[in-house]
């Protein structure tokens, strides 16, 4: 019997992770969103309602990462019927958690459930890729990847990417805060030089490598010092108030290593659990210095990628 109606559940990520920009990020489960798709006689991509927002967002499908993620997705595999969405916000807009990532990635997914022949996970990938472009103006996999698949994931290409999860060492925990204010990510990545020094090429590409080796071998000593952003992390730090003094607290506090989550404004910090509550008030602190007040969490690492939650 046919499904009519399904909702899927995408969580919030943490993109670049630091050392990987665009193509590292992992899941963080403890928000995210939903989008419904149901069947419906008129053919085409249709989004009836987006709640959760206190700023209004596209309803014209190609224009909304999730309804270009399903038009992505119909226009490889379509459908004698149209698809309804309904967008429910559990992300905060403009917050470097991945929120347009989630919104595609949700809505691929539960619209994937309505199809005769369901793709694979990994299959729809390029298609939420296409939808959270329409948000961000780039296409990157960070965010998308783990959204989609759970834990922390490294995405190798775009067009065809291929995707591999990454093992995290189980004492870990990700502290997550956010700033209570608005960056778009087009303005996030406006702000990037498109030449670099090659000594920082050099610096970053070994603290990838280290920071991968550290995470494989449960090397907390080696992540520790590969946990460092010198390329993008320095010209994105001045648009987040009181950033690099929650930095500097997180680390005297025994985190790991503290950066930006995505564009920011979040920012995180990678700890062992009995530190987590400690770097989280060091951070709190540091942004109350500002003015800022922040929601806040801690969490392991990863976790479940998107689910469907309903499903009939």
């Amino acid at each position: 019997m046919p499904v009519r109606v399904a909702t899927a559940f995408a969580p919030a990520t943490v993109g670049n992770v630091g050392v990987g920009f665009d193509i590292l990020g992992h899941a963080f489960g403890v928000i995210g969103d939903r989008v419904r798709a149901e069947r419906s006689e008129a053919p085409g991509v249709r989004i009836r309602a987006i709640t959760g927002v206190t700023e209004p967002l596209p309803l014209e499908p190609a224009r909304n990462t999730a309804g270009q993620a399903v038009l992505s997705l119909l226009a490889q595999s379509p459908v004698p019927f149209g698809i309804e969405l309904t967008i429910e916000k559990g992300i905060p807009l403009g917050s470097g958690l991945g929120g347009s990532a989630a919104s595609a990635v949700a809505a691929a997914v539960a619209a994937n459930a309505l199809l005769d022949a369901p793709l694979r996970a990994e299959e729809l990938l390029p298609h939420a890729i296409a939808g959270e472009a329409v948000a961000s103006g780039a296409r990157h996999a960070d965010n998308v990847a783990p959204a989609l698949l759970g834990g922390l994931v490294l995405t190798v290409g775009i067009d065809h990417p291929r995707v591999r999860q990454i093992p995290v060492p189980p004492a870990i925990r990700c502290v997550l805060l956010h700033p209570h204010m608005f960056l778009s990510t087009r303005d996030a990545r406006g702000v990037l030089n498109r030449l670099v020094e090659l000594s920082d090429v050099v610096w970053q590409t070994a603290h990838l490598a280290g920071f991968l080796a550290g995470c494989y071998a449960n090397d907390l000593a080696l992540l520790r010092e590969a946990f460092e952003d010198v390329l993008i992390e320095p010209q994105r730090a001045k648009l987040i108030p009181g950033f690099p003094a929650a930095k500097r607290a997180a680390r005297g506090a025994g985190a790991l290593g503290c950066s930006i989550s995505g564009a920011g404004p979040s920012v995180f910090a990678w700890c062992e659990e009995g530190t987590a509550a400690a770097v989280r008030d060091a951070m709190l602190g540091a942004f109350q210095g500002e003015g800022l007040a922040c929601d806040h969490w801690i969490a392991p690492i990863g976790g479940d990628g998107a689910r469907i939650v309903e499903c009939r």
